[in-house]
């Protein structure tokens, strides 16, 4: 059994803040857990308004806090994000996320991340294989 609590993983390589400011992300399971899929505790911090494609996974967003929207890019269908709602980004869909009050998120990624990334120029994450060390 793996057990974890989020403030301990806040202090360690599991918590990475976006280069870009828009938000902050602590992964308490990984690649390296072996599970096949990995499971974040991301705060998107108010005023954030970004594009995000992600070409090589996919990913369920759960908000527990905040408000904010999610606007599909291939539509241009906007979604009220607020707690209790879930978006599935099941077809690589490209996004805009945007929050209008800060928004914590419970995010599940397949396949599971490694831990460092962050987006690329496309607002994806690469596949990558080093592991984050708890």
């Amino acid at each position: 059994m793996i057990v974890r609590t989020l403030p301990d993983a806040e202090k360690t390589g599991r918590r990475i803040v976006s280069p870009d400011g828009n938000w902050e992300s602590t992964r308490l399971l990984l690649k390296d857990d072996n599970m096949g899929f990995s499971f974040h505790i991301t705060t998107i911090y108010q005023g954030a308004d970004f594009q995000m494609h992600y070409q090589h996974h996919l990913e369920s967003v759960y908000c527990i806090s905040g408000e904010g929207e999610v606007e599909t890019l291939a539509d241009g269908h906007k979604q009220a994000i607020t707690p209790g709602t879930i978006y599935i980004l099941d077809k690589h869909d490209k996004h805009i996320l945007r929050a209008f009050k800060e928004m914590k998120l419970a995010c599940v990624f397949n396949p599971p991340l490694s831990g460092k990334e962050v987006h690329n120029a496309d607002g994806a994450y690469e596949l990558i294989s080093e592991a984050v060390a708890d």
